[in-house]
C-alpha cells in the first residue's frame, strides 16, 4: 500500500468507529433521565432544543478525541513511511521527579523526539511545569524535543501557556511548530504531503 492508501485506510476505520460511537451513545440517551430539561427551560431554552444540545455535546466529545487520535496516528505513519525505525509510545524516566514514573515520546526517530498534537487548548498553569519536566526528561535523556501541533488554540489564555510553551523548548534547545510550519515541518521531514491526502479526503467525503 502506498502512504495515500494507508492514510485514506485509516481515515475509513476511524471513521465507522466514530458513527458507531456516536450511534450508540444517541440510542442510549433515550432512556436518559432528562428531569434537568426543566433548568434549561427556566433559563429559555426550549425541551427540543436542549435535547440537541446534549446530542450534540456527547457527539462532540467523541469528535475531539478521535479526530486528535487520528491525526496523530496519520502522522507516526508519515514518520514510518520514511524513517522504518521509528518507534512509537516510547517511554523514559521522569529525571526530575517522582510523578509521574515516566513520560512517553510519541515518535522516536535517532535523537529526535516527537510530540504530536492536534491542538493543546489548555488553560492549566501547572500544565507548563508538567511540561517543564517532560522536556527536560527529555533532553537529560539524550533527544532533542520537537513538538507538531497542526492547530493552534484560539482563546487568550491558552495561547498564552502555548508562547509559555516555546520558550520551554527553546530553553532545552528543542523546536516547537505549529500551524502551517507544522504542517511543512511534517512534509519536509518525511517528504509525504499529509495536508495534501487529508484535503484529498475531505472531498471525496464530501461528494459522497
Amino acid at each position: 500500500m502506498t502512504i495515500q492508501e494507508k492514510i485514506v485506510a485509516l481515515a475509513d476505520s476511524y471513521a465507522q468507529k466514530l458513527k458507531q460511537k456516536m450511534d450508540q451513545r444517541v440510542l442510549e440517551m433515550e432512556t436518559d433521565d432528562q428531569s434537568h430539561y426543566l433548568l434549561y427551560q427556566v433559563l429559555g431554552i426550549s425541551t427540543k432544543e436542549g435535547q440537541l444540545i446534549d446530542v450534540y455535546q456527547n457527539k462532540g466529545r467523541f469528535l475531539y478525541k478521535y479526530a486528535g487520535s487520528f491525526l496523530e496516528e496519520a502522522t507516526l505513519l508519515c514518520f514510518e513511511e520514511k524513517f522504518e525505525h521509528a518507534q512509537r509510545k516510547v517511554k523514559i524516566p521522569n529525571q526530575s521527579g517522582s510523578r509521574p514514573k515516566t513520560f512517553e515520546i510519541d515518535c522516536l526517530v535517532d535523537h529526535q523526539a516527537y510530540e504530536i498534537k492536534r491542538r493543546d487548548a489548555t488553560t492549566d498553569g501547572d500544565h507548563i511545569t508538567k511540561e517543564h519536566t517532560r522536556v527536560q526528561s527529555i533532553k537529560n535523556s539524550g533527544y532533542t524535543p520537537i513538538r507538531i501541533m497542526f492547530y493552534y488554540p484560539n482563546r487568550t489564555q491558552a495561547i498564552r501557556i502555548q508562547e509559555t510553551l516555546q520558550t520551554v523548548y527553546a530553553g532545552v534547545e528543542g523546536q516547537y511548530y505549529f500551524g502551517n510550519a507544522a504542517r511543512e515541518f511534517v512534509k519536509t521531514v518525511t517528504g509525504v504531503d499529509l495536508l495534501g491526502i487529508l484535503e484529498s479526503i475531505a472531498r471525496e467525503q464530501a461528494s459522497d
